[in-house]
């Protein structure tokens, strides 16, 4: 195994990085927050073959110990920069993490809101009993948030 001697500049590892992970961020986003809530193993498949994708793009040929380290820093750098920039900016916030959709309020289920974000009526029933709600009825408020977890209020 070749550990440092990189097949192009360290620059473009730098380049490619940035650009996967910025693209991968806007197609999450596109996505919707149900991407996050819960991971079935078609959700695990998925991340499994974007991350392999993903390496390709970044190093390309590259089988280097130093190139995949150069991208790898690239991707926690821009990381711990979104994330800083979004804790100071509230705009940039709520582009970057989204906002919270609310699913049902005072027992009443926003059919329209589940469908708009990908979640089965069986996914919010199991969510609403995973936090000790046996009725819809019972609901005061329940929101689908940025991270795509069902949080709820109720009586």
């Amino acid at each position: 195994m070749n550990m440092t001697d990189l097949t192009m500049p360290w620059y473009m590892f730098v380049i490619r990085g940035a650009i996967a992970y910025l693209g991968l961020l806007v197609l999450l986003r596109l996505a919707g927050k149900r991407t996050f809530g819960e991971l079935s193993a078609f959700d695990i498949v998925v991340l499994i073959l974007v991350g392999g994708t993903l390496r390709t793009a970044i190093v390309g040929n590259d089988n280097s110990l130093l190139g995949s380290f150069i991208g790898v820093a690239t991707i926690l750098a821009l990381d711990r920069a979104i994330a800083f920039f979004t804790a100071r900016m509230s705009l940039l916030n709520r582009i970057v993490e989204g906002q919270p959709e609310v699913l049902a309020r005072y027992g009443l289920v926003d059919r329209e809101a589940l469908r708009r974000n990908n979640v089965p009526m069986a996914m919010f029933e199991r969510a609403l009993r995973a936090q000790g709600v046996l009725s819809v009825g019972e609901v005061v408020e329940a929101r689908l948030e940025p991270n795509g977890k069902i949080t709820v209020v109720h009586r």
